[in-house]
């Protein structure tokens, strides 16, 4: 997993950049007029074209609009659709199980039911996140589970049934699993299917995570007593007995996380849980049609074409308007459960992909700590999502597109136009 921000840090932003909820009497939305009176130039400038809007995150009323209904490129800001999705359909106390049941022949069998985090690392309070489930802790509880039923030796057998399908999405790159963008989807893996866990320079994945976690839980379970051999992909048999059982963190805590490092193994099993939670083929298709059914729901569908969770897909379109409804929807004090989008939010000059050195220049210093956003990079695209109270108190939120995949597209531009919205006094 990607390194989380060192806990001075995350606390420095936490306390830099709280964002208040949104009152409507709390102070007066900018003049449309004034607004783009300041950012008309920055989005209009030389170099790749942007689209954008500002929207008054109370009323949904546009305050700034610039082809903010012509869809584009989002890259990573559709995690933020993700994680709403995902949020409203299961509730962000929700947690996935990774479970071990009885197998044919005195086997176990080490069931995946897609959590990203199951890990094999031990537990370190300096993370900053709730614990997540342990591949250790499971082996010791299954050992514990066979001993006091006379059982002395095993095999490990592995089911990853429960996601079907590619196990990439229509648009990715062919490197990005080569260099460790992110692992083959899989509803079975051990610390996102990393060679090197522990090694944050190191990115390569292995090539079949299903089988590479039942071969690191034979180990663990026969450091657990109980000596066990790697079987084979099997499907357990309905109404197979339960010997063990871990659970990841709250989903809220799994958006946190996502939304702050842009962890596209994440996206992607969040993703596919709102696909089952809605009957959904769990599948990319299926994930693109329940977070879109969901949002549907929400009235925050229009404008949204997804064909993966994470963003990496280059199919995906969305339009700035559509992102930042979904951010202001996710901000509503009156839809509590959609918070830890917001809060997983990175804080512009502080945290996750806003850390510096963005927000440490002088077009857009000026707000740090003042921003929450979602950035979005792929080759020749960047994107920012997200809100920011305005200099007399009023939340608003914005989306800022640009690039068309085939020039550079710098993201300062971006930084510059959030910092001029939360800035504006007007």
């Amino acid at each position: 997993m990607p390194q989380p921000p060192t806990v001075a840090a995350r606390d420095l932003a936490r306390t830099a950049a709280t964002v208040p909820a949104a009152d409507p009497g709390a102070a007066r939305a900018p003049d449309p007029s004034a607004l783009a009176g300041r950012l008309a130039g920055p989005a209009g400038g030389a170099g790749a074209k942007i689209n954008a809007v500002v929207i008054d995150a109370v009323t949904r009323r546009p305050l700034f609009q610039q082809r903010a209904d012509q869809p584009a490129t989002p890259a990573s800001t559709t995690k933020l659709a993700t994680s709403v999705a995902a949020l409203a359909a299961l509730g962000p106390g929700h947690r996935i199980a990774t479970r071990v049941v009885r197998g044919p022949g005195g086997a176990v069998v080490l069931v995946g039911g897609g959590d990203p985090t199951l890990t094999a690392l031990p537990a370190r309070p300096e993370d900053g996140h709730p614990p997540y489930a342990s591949l250790a802790d499971l082996a010791r509880r299954t050992a514990a589970a066979l001993r006091s039923a006379g059982v002395r030796r095993t095999r490990v057998d592995y089911d990853a049934s429960a996601y079907q399908g590619p196990r990439t999405a229509a648009g990715w790159k062919p490197n990005y699993v080569p260099d460790g963008e992110a692992a083959p989807v899989s509803a079975l893996a051990v610390d996102s299917g990393r060679v090197s866990p522990l090694d944050t320079t190191r990115k390569t994945r292995v090539a079949d995570p299903p089988a590479a976690a039942a071969a690191k839980f034979a180990q663990a379970l026969t450091r657990a007593g109980v000596p066990a051999t790697a079987g084979r992909s099997v499907r357990a048999a309905d109404g197979s007995a339960q010997v063990a059982e871990v659970r990841s963190p709250p989903l809220s805590a799994l958006v946190e996380h996502l939304m702050t490092a842009s962890d596209n193994d994440v996206a992607e099993a969040v993703a596919r849980q709102v696909a089952i939670r809605k009957g959904r083929q769990p599948s990319f298709a299926g994930a693109a049609q329940a977070v879109t059914e969901t949002l549907r729901g929400l009235d925050a569908a229009d404008g949204l074409l997804v064909n993966d969770g994470s963003g990496l897909s280059t199919r995906n379109r969305i339009t700035p308007l559509a992102l930042a409804r979904i951010a202001a929807l996710a901000a509503s004090p009156e839809r509590p459960e959609l918070s830890a989008a917001i809060t997983g939010l990175p804080v512009a000059g502080f945290s996750g992909t806003l850390r510096p050195p963005r927000y440490t220049v002088p077009s857009s210093q000026a707000a740090a700590g003042m921003v929450r956003a979602k950035t979005g990079t792929l080759s020749g695209v960047s994107t920012l999502a997200g809100i920011a109270r305005d200099a007399d108190g009023r939340l608003l939120a914005f989306a800022f597109m640009m690039g068309d995949g085939k020039s550079a597209a710098d993201p300062a531009k971006l930084d510059q136009l959030a910092a001029l919205v939360a800035t504006c006094g007007c």
